[in-house]
């Protein structure tokens, strides 16, 4: 909730107008909201008055916002328009980095950016270069020539080489990307007008209702059932930077609507294994990422490969994989604990899962070998090995990951260990 501050009221407040421009603003934050709410607010203010701030605040509070992941990004979207129109020089300092604003740094809470991106109008921040003019204002030219290439650019760029401004270009950009997924065929089936194979008890069911006559003949088809995604995400100290740009494309995986996938379920592993599935799950990605920290005591420590994959298959397999899970495993494969242990357990997650594919950064390198203890014994149980480096990578898996003959560089390293 926002913090009740003193607000000048202007002579001319102009309010139907400002509240139509408030809407579209919250509209542009996710928040669905029609022409029919704005009636409603200006309605409902006109009737309750502008006496008070608070009387305000809770007006267009009981008219925009129906459901609780939507309060907060209210909250900072009227404490932005209606409150510190000062804090937003700020947030487009922090979008476009060269342009400092009026206060001092921080970082921003949640829903904050989200909130002034949608009243920028989804400003993102673009190559500019500063002149002054012939009044000596400075002036800002806005050069978008670049911006696909420096898109493609952000597309092949390591994360770990990224500057700020660089990773929140990449960030945005993640947000966008889908991870689709083909339906399994179960043996449950489904009627059909076009199906392919006769439905004897519905027929019979039908001709009962005619007196015994049989008049046609009902069809059915194989009913599709869509598959879990389950993801292992390893947050140990050099791993830290790659789990955080992933844990971003988690959570607009876990959003999205139309990608197939039944659950989507996100756990985190250095030294110990955390679920953080109910965490992705609110809308802001900034109060998902900042709970789902806080619930992972562990980041940046050590790793234990073996012990985390060993308390997951114990205490989650059964609970998560269901029937044909994909399950993603992402981690540099660098453990020293027991080779051989960390290796039965990745055989009992394999035989677990419909698919195992392993994502690991260190393939970026030309010469990767799987040299380390850790990498040699997870290699033989993963279906596919793939990078997961960049953005161009996480683009790759989206379109194998429902391919069953994609193996990724599994043959070619598993000839280099003699397998």
């Amino acid at each position: 909730m926002p913090e009740y501050i003193p607000l000048e009221l202007p002579e001319n407040p102009k309010l139907a107008g400002n509240i139509t421009h408030f809407a579209r603003a919250l509209r542009r934050a996710g928040l669905p909201i029609g022409p029919g709410r704005v009636i409603d607010a200006i309605r409902a203010v006109e009737a309750a008055g502008f006496s008070e701030k608070r009387d305000f605040y809770w007006t267009l509070h009981a008219c925009f916002v129906n459901r609780p992941e939507h309060r907060l990004v209210f909250a900072q979207v009227f404490r932005l328009y209606w409150r510190d129109p000062r804090y937003l020089e700020h947030m487009m300092a922090m979008m476009i980095p060269a342009v400092r604003g009026v206060q001092e740094d921080r970082k921003a809470q949640s829903a904050e950016k989200r909130a002034a991106e949608a009243l920028l109008d989804g400003a993102e921040a673009p190559d500019f270069e500063e002149r002054d003019s012939d009044e000596g204002e400075t002036q800002i030219e806005i050069d978008a020539s670049l911006t696909m290439s420096s898109e493609e650019r952000l597309r092949s760029l390591d994360f770990e080489q990224m500057s700020t401004a660089e990773m929140a270009a990449a960030k945005r950009m993640l947000s966008r990307l889908s991870l689709p997924v083909q339906p399994i065929k179960s043996r449950r089936s489904k009627a059909s007008l076009a199906g392919g194979r006769i439905d004897p008890a519905r027929t019979l069911r039908a001709a009962m209702r005619q007196g015994g006559e049989m008049h046609r003949i009902a069809l059915k088809e194989p009913r599709p059932r869509w598959p879990n995604l389950v993801v292992l995400c390893d947050i140990s100290g050099s791993m830290s930077q790659y789990s955080r740009v992933v844990l971003h494309f988690l959570h607009a995986v876990s959003n999205a609507k139309g990608q197939g996938w039944a659950k989507v379920h996100a756990f985190t592993f250095g030294t110990r294994l955390t679920n953080i599935t109910r965490h992705l799950r609110q809308r802001d990605v900034d109060a998902a990422l900042a709970a789902a920290g806080a619930e992972a005591q562990d980041w940046e420590g050590g790793t234990r490969i073996g012990d985390c994959i060993e308390a997951f298959n114990r205490d989650w397999s059964r609970r998560v994989m269901g029937q044909g899970a994909v399950v993603l495993v992402i981690t540099d494969g660098l453990d020293r604990d027991d080779p051989d242990r960390l290796a039965r357990q990745m055989e009992r997650l394999h035989l677990s899962s419909r698919r195992l594919i392993w994502l690991n950064p260190l393939l970026r390198w030309e010469g990767f070998a799987p040299k380390a203890r850790g990498i040699a014994a997870m290699l033989p149980h993963v279906d596919s090995f793939r990078a997961g480096h960049s953005i161009a990578s996480l683009e790759e898996l989206a379109q194998v990951i429902s391919r069953p003959d994609d193996r990724g560089e599994k043959d070619r390293l598993m000839r280099l260990i003699g397998l």
